[in-house]
């Protein structure tokens, strides 16, 4: 039975868990506290409060892994949280589990496209964020040990939308300046990204380009804030959020691309929520309460 460690097992590394899980691979999963293990203790697979960043974090686990996903979320804290988190993180694991195939799930913002053209893997990324450059440094670590790099889209799932967030509460606004791209890919979509990309690549031999080893998860289907909010205004039956004309601050910077991912997809992956509309509609909305509407 092939061996998976996850690496953060929180939004999205539970769902991916779980996956692994249901498709018969023994599991371990990694919380950064006791209390989110306490939280998964009914899971059907060992989950441990390991320090990623220990010296002996090897020695929590009693076993060894054929594939290694690293998805500890640094949520959203300071350039040296994204150091310590996932370069730093990304390193120590590759040290305790030299054998294993390393995924890093890293991120779409590396791209700092700003004029709303398409991105592929082979596009410049070059973020100008510090945030951004640790990211990058991440992915370069992982490259140079022959592992896997998932550059993931804005995420949302049951329980979690910014943009929905925002509409109910009142803080969204539109920008009349700067109307740019929303990509986004579902939780349950990125879970079964990892697990095609793990199933894939777990024993293949190295390759040496490592654009062939670097895959997009978006959607594939991005709109803009004001379609997203026009979308849920209309559904709904609210107001359109007011606009403003003010410059507004970015928490992934003022790009603005859409993000391809036609080379994931020609391996076989297509999303059960293959765009906002479907996603909202069928998983999102369902759960308003646990969104915090």
């Amino acid at each position: 039975m092939p061996r998976i460690l996850i690496a953060g097992c929180g939004y999205v590394g539970e769902a991916t868990a779980d996956l692994f899980h249901a498709e018969g691979w023994e599991v371990e999963g990694w919380t950064a506290s006791p209390e989110s293990a306490d939280r998964l203790r009914g899971k059907p697979y060992a989950v441990r409060a390991v320090d990623l960043l220990s010296p002996s974090a090897a020695e929590a686990s009693e076993t060894r892994f054929d594939a290694v996903v690293h998805c500890a979320s640094s949520h959203g804290g300071t350039a040296d949280d994204y150091r310590r988190i996932y370069l730093d993180g990304a390193q120590s694991l590759a040290g305790a589990f030299p054998d294993a195939l390393l995924l890093f799930t890293g991120s779409t913002s590396v791209y700092a496209q700003t004029d709303g053209a398409w991105v592929t893997e082979q596009s410049a990324a070059e973020p100008v964020r510090e945030t951004g450059r640790v990211l990058r440094e991440t992915e370069d670590a992982v490259l140079a040990r022959g592992g896997i790099v998932a550059r993931v889209a804005g995420i949302y799932g049951p329980g979690r939308s910014a943009l929905l967030r925002k509409f109910f509460s009142g803080k969204a606004v539109l920008d009349p300046n700067s109307d740019r791209f929303t990509n986004q890919a579902h939780r349950d979509d990125i879970a079964a990204a990892l697990l095609l990309l793990v199933r894939r690549y777990v024993r293949a031999p190295r390759l040496q380009n490592s654009y062939l080893r670097i895959f997009n998860v978006a959607d594939g289907n991005p709109l803009s804030a004001r379609d997203c909010y026009g979308w849920l205004a209309s559904r709904l039956d609210r107001p359109l959020p007011p606009t403003t004309g003010a410059v507004l601050p970015r928490k992934r910077g003022n790009t603005n691309k859409r993000v391809s991912s036609a080379k994931l997809q020609a391996l076989g992956w297509t999303p059960r929520y293959p765009d906002f509309a479907t996603a909202m509609s069928e998983s999102i909305l369902p759960n308003l309460e646990s969104c915090g509407a």
